[in-house]
């Protein structure tokens, strides 16, 4: 980890440490909090959160928490966040006790967004985060969600799904553009979204430089949210 990523890592400990995290949701109706776990490179993507957040306070009127939150899994802790963003490129392999969190959390009602930064189908995250969804909650629970689901037309709408990220479109990774997400269902809503489509990286930019874009590539993140919201 790098030092001004640690130093982030600890001002936002500290942050969470001195306020329970159940009393911002009673400030702000939406909190983003990032997974920190045990194995692989939780810090990645570092601008996206601010630019996430920015589209939030853009195109909605969600009551936006303007802070990242970086939790560890094992925490405790975890299990009061309203949202959670899990992304990296390298091993997943959860501890017991983060195994047990994260179960408990997603059972629970959580929503967690999943991200591959390698957007590659057999990859080291992509393989190892799946068995370890497999191991959790069985090796059907991880599947495609059609390409028509109320996700992608929770906020704005996507008329073909997920929409393709420039990282795909050139040719890096498996030279693939994926054409689906997979997501683990409970109660017929999606309670972990998992991408290979790397997501994270193509946000990953200041937001004051989105005036450069023909159109706002986050607006399917906004579509995240919003679902994860009213699920």
């Amino acid at each position: 980890m790098n030092r001004r990523r640690l130093l982030k890592y600890l001002a936002s400990a500290a942050a969470v440490s001195a306020t329970p995290l159940s009393a911002y949701a009673k400030t702000y109706d939406f909190r983003f909090t990032r997974v920190m776990y045990e194995s692989g490179n939780w810090e990645v993507d570092e601008r996206m959160p601010s630019n996430l957040l920015n589209s939030l306070l853009e195109y909605t009127n969600i009551n936006i928490d303007p802070n990242e939150y970086i939790v560890p899994l094992a925490d405790p802790r975890i299990l009061r966040a309203p949202f959670l963003y899990m992304a990296g490129h390298r091993l997943v392999q959860f501890t017991p006790e983060e195994a047990r969190h994260f179960e408990a959390y997603v059972r629970g009602g959580g929503f967690v967004f999943v991200d591959d930064c390698n957007h590659d189908i057999d990859g080291l995250f992509a393989r190892s985060f799946e068995q370890q969804m497999a191991a959790i909650f069985g090796p059907e629970a991880l599947d495609k969600i059609p390409n028509d689901h109320p996700i992608y037309s929770s906020f704005f709408h996507f008329e073909d799904g997920p929409p393709a990220t420039s990282l795909e479109l050139n040719g890096w990774g498996d030279d693939l553009v994926h054409e689906y997400l997979k997501a683990i269902e409970i109660d017929g809503r999606i309670r972990v979204l998992y991408s290979n489509k790397d997501y994270g990286c193509e946000w990953d930019y200041d937001f004051r430089n989105k005036r450069w874009l023909a159109r706002d590539n986050t607006r399917f993140g906004v579509n995240v949210v919003v679902y994860a919201m009213t699920s």
